[in-house]
């Protein structure tokens, strides 16, 4: 769960109780954490955040002078989800689909020894560790990761080709959701797709630059996408409204069964 206190000194400042030192940056538990909401019937979740981020197959955690970062017992007690990796069954009228939803954390606020940069390229691992059978029974398809990978593919901090290989996984589909706005507020030096991105951040060197960050991907058996798209209209009410609720555009993906 989100902030819930590990009773280590996670981010080796040689304090403990502090907001860095909850399993997710927080000050008390479930400050920052997620919610799902559906119209239709949802079966009995799976909760991955009880993974220890040692015990993802290939995970590469941070390391200083050549010794385990902030400290040996830190990584022995530290889960890899930051907010949380659900795989949810949702029944809908057509069928059942699998949505595996999460919200990793930011690859910044960290130092050099890219503690939060490891833990979101893990955060995301994840999920094709969870498809490749790895950790435990493979979600059935339909299903579709969403949520917040705090990762873009071409531009920003992070490590960018994490993203890139889930986009590119075989068993996915990208269903590429643009937007009006998104290219209307591009950055000059931005390398990716304007059209692509979902959060509005401040251009740098005061903020990241807009970044795709937020994500919906069915899997490629079951569905088919319909259309897709981000909530970023380049001006208007809409607009307006949309600046005000966050950072963060909504994005939607229309999916029926095949």
């Amino acid at each position: 769960m989100r902030a819930c206190p590990r009773g280590h000194d996670l981010d080796g400042d040689g304090r403990t109780g502090r907001a860095r030192d909850a399993q997710g940056y927080g000050r008390f538990t479930g400050d920052g954490a997620m919610a799902l909401l559906s119209r239709h019937p949802i079966g009995a979740a799976r909760d991955l955040g009880d993974l220890l981020w040692r015990d993802l197959p290939g995970a590469t955690q941070p390391r200083r002078n050549g010794a385990p970062f902030p400290s040996a017992g830190a990584q022995a007690a530290r889960l890899l989800s930051s907010t949380g990796h659900w795989v949810v069954p949702v029944k809908t009228p057509d069928g059942p689909v699998t949505l595996m939803a999460f919200a990793a954390t930011p690859p910044v606020f960290d130092g050099p020894e890219d503690l939060n940069g490891l833990r979101n390229r893990d955060e995301i691992r994840l999920w094709q560790r969870l498809l490749d059978g790895d950790l435990g029974p493979v979600p059935p398809a339909p299903f579709a990761i969403i949520g917040l990978a705090n990762l873009d593919p071409a531009d920003g901090a992070g490590r960018r080709a994490t993203m890139r290989a889930l986009l590119a996984d075989r068993r996915l589909v990208d269903p590429a959701p643009r937007s009006a706005g998104g290219r209307a507020h591009a950055d000059p030096a931005q390398s990716g797709d304007p059209g692509l991105d979902t959060a509005d951040w401040d251009d740098p060197p005061d903020g990241p630059g807009n970044l795709r960050v937020d994500y919906v991907l069915p899997s490629r058996e079951g569905l088919d996408v319909a259309d897709a798209g981000v909530v970023w209209p380049a001006a208007g009410d809409l607009a307006d409204i949309a600046a005000r609720a966050s950072a963060h555009r909504l994005v939607w993906v229309d999916l029926t069964f095949d």
